[in-house]
């Protein structure tokens, strides 16, 4: 007893091998990419410290940079419009707390006059942001 096959035989399978390879590899380029895509696009060198808070959802980020310039939400603001810029965004909930990422080149002062700044434009909650990671312990 032989079995002949039919050389013109429609075949009814889906191979999905090529599917599985293109996903796997979109998912590696995702794996990759995504941890990019959450770091901020203005760079700020924080101070370091060993304990850490968590950090408020419903606050207001402010950056400034080692230059200077002051970041509010992502977005430059010069320093004549601080109290407008802190009015505005505090004028929904005005207990929100403001966090300042300051560059640990950025000289006290400026901070100083930032925060006061804000707190004319009625500002009551400060929290000073720092990086607590590779910090050597004793």
């Amino acid at each position: 007893m032989t079995l002949k096959r039919k050389k013109n035989t429609i075949i009814s399978e889906i191979n999905i091998t090529p599917f599985t390879d293109v996903m796997l590899v979109l998912l590696i380029i995702f794996m990759i990419t995504a941890p990019m895509l959450m770091q901020p696009g203005i760079k700020v060198n924080l101070p370091k410290t060993q304990i850490s808070d968590s950090e408020d959802t419903s606050s207001i980020e402010v950056l400034i940079s080692k230059n200077g310039y002051v970041y509010a939400q992502g977005k430059q603001i010069h320093d004549s419009n601080v109290a407008d810029v802190m009015r505005i965004l505090i004028s929904s909930h005005p207990d929100k707390t403001v966090i300042i990422k300051g560059d640990k080149e950025v000289q006290y002062d400026y901070i100083i006059q930032f925060m006061d700044k804000a707190k004319k434009a009625g500002v009551t909650k400060f929290a000073l942001a720092v990086d607590n990671n590779n910090v050597p312990e004793n």
